[in-house]
């Protein structure tokens, strides 16, 4: 019977482990996997299919343009300029992207979730507010850091984050993330602006608000950024 119990253990970590290993992005099984449109009526896949590596070039794992500012007029005040898959095929199956976040003076990168991927942010100019909250089961605890060009900060995979330029400059910054394509599910974007709309009712008895409000919020223009 003891031996039956610790057998059905093993089992039980074995497949805890293996669940967690499935976590992130797999590991490539060949050393390069370079990115091509689907084929028609190709079945899906998580990913991308690959390019023969016989027809890879340098030009498949190159981008440049990156160090151009990008325009902060629009309603939040930056821009995030994503580098996945979708702009370096090469990345394809290597578990890694980056972006370039311009802020404009007062700018704010609302908050927002990776569900795919953590973050890592450099700050190479101005002063940044920054924070993340963690999750019902700790509390939503919330971890806030005043940053400066050379600092670094860390938001752990799927958590709510935001950073504010409250410097009397604009600010750039550069994320690297752990997915090719990590995703981005803006709050406000996702709960005011989900199409079609969520019940103003549900999202009143929500945050505790009247229904008039939510339908305000619910015209607003949001922005994807």
């Amino acid at each position: 019977m003891m031996k039956s119990v610790r057998l059905s253990t093993s089992f039980a970590l074995l497949a805890l482990v293996l669940s967690l290993a499935d976590a992130y992005d797999p590991s490539p099984l060949q050393d390069i996997c370079v990115a091509v449109p689907e084929p028609h009526n190709a079945l899906f896949v998580n990913g991308k299919f690959c390019k023969n590596p016989s027809l890879t070039t340098a030009d498949d794992f190159f981008l440049s343009g990156l160090q151009v500012p990008r325009s902060t007029v629009n309603p939040v005040g930056s821009n995030v300029t994503q580098v996945t898959v979708d702009l370096i095929p090469g990345l394809n199956t290597l578990g890694i992207s980056l972006a370039r976040i311009d802020y404009g003076i007062g700018g704010l990168n609302p908050p927002h979730i990776h569900p795919r991927g953590t973050e890592v942010l450099l700050v190479l100019e101005g002063t940044l507010y920054l924070g993340f909250v963690t999750s019902n089961q700790l509390n939503n605890t919330f971890f806030e850091k005043v940053v400066h060009p050379g600092d670094v900060f860390v938001f752990p995979i799927g958590m709510i984050h935001f950073q504010l330029n409250i410097g009397k400059t604009n600010a750039v910054a550069i994320s690297s993330l752990s997915s090719q394509n990590p995703g981005v599910i803006t709050v406000a974007n996702a709960l005011f602006n989900a199409k079609p709309p969520i019940s103003p009712e549900v999202l009143a008895k929500g945050f505790q608000v009247d229904e008039k409000l939510v339908e305000t919020l619910q015209k607003k223009f949001w922005s994807n950024n």
